[in-house]
């Protein structure tokens, strides 16, 4: 299986809106496991009651170091961006192009149309 680190927004203004956030990143492990991939989005592992906390800058910023080393191990980076790119997202790809692992962007919401 190819490995893939999962870049999905997760910081929000509200618990609410991480909550919604960790909704869509469980959609795009699903996508990522469909495609025979074996996902690792360190956002849904470490943003739990009694590990870290993302409405704690250090813990954000813990939890984003540590997830970004465990990324090295990955032959690819995918970035939703059905809800835009985040300033963690953009950090994490910067991260990832630096080390030289490929990226690749994906939606699996439908593109919508103007008709």
């Amino acid at each position: 299986m190819t490995r893939v680190v999962i870049e999905s927004p997760l910081s929000a203004p509200t618990r609410e809106g991480i909550d919604e956030n960790k909704a869509y990143a469980k959609l795009c492990v699903l996508d990522c496991l469909a495609r025979g991939e074996s996902p690792y989005a360190s956002h849904l592992f470490f943003d739990q009651p009694g590990i870290l906390d993302e409405m704690v800058p250090a813990d954000r910023n813990m939890g984003m170091q540590a997830g970004m080393q465990w990324g090295l191990a990955a032959h690819k980076v995918v970035v939703y961006i059905d809800h835009g790119v985040s300033k963690g997202m953009q950090l994490g790809m910067d991260f990832y192009r630096h080390a030289g692992i490929p990226i690749e962007f994906r939606q699996i919401e439908p593109i919508k149309q103007d008709v």
